[in-house]
């Protein structure tokens, strides 16, 4: 069961200007795509603890990524 959460967020505008020039290059992409693959591979990235609840949060970020990843 995949099950979205909405995030209202702000960002520097440098970093929003290089989203929407990826974005345009990208019309496959958008922006909520490319905010779930940027968080999920952060997170898996700073992953540093070793219980099971840990692992299994790694893996569903793990599922994510990929997931994101090869959409089409």
């Amino acid at each position: 069961m995949n099950t979205n959460v909405s995030i209202l967020t702000e960002i520097p505008e440098e970093l929003h200007k290089s989203l929407q020039t990826y974005l345009d290059a990208h019309p496959n992409w958008d922006q909520d795509r490319v905010f779930a693959a940027a968080l999920s591979l952060f997170l898996l990235q700073n992953n540093n603890q070793q219980n099971s609840q840990a692992t299994e949060h790694y893996q569903a970020c793990a599922k994510v990524y990929l997931e994101t990843l090869f959409e089409t």
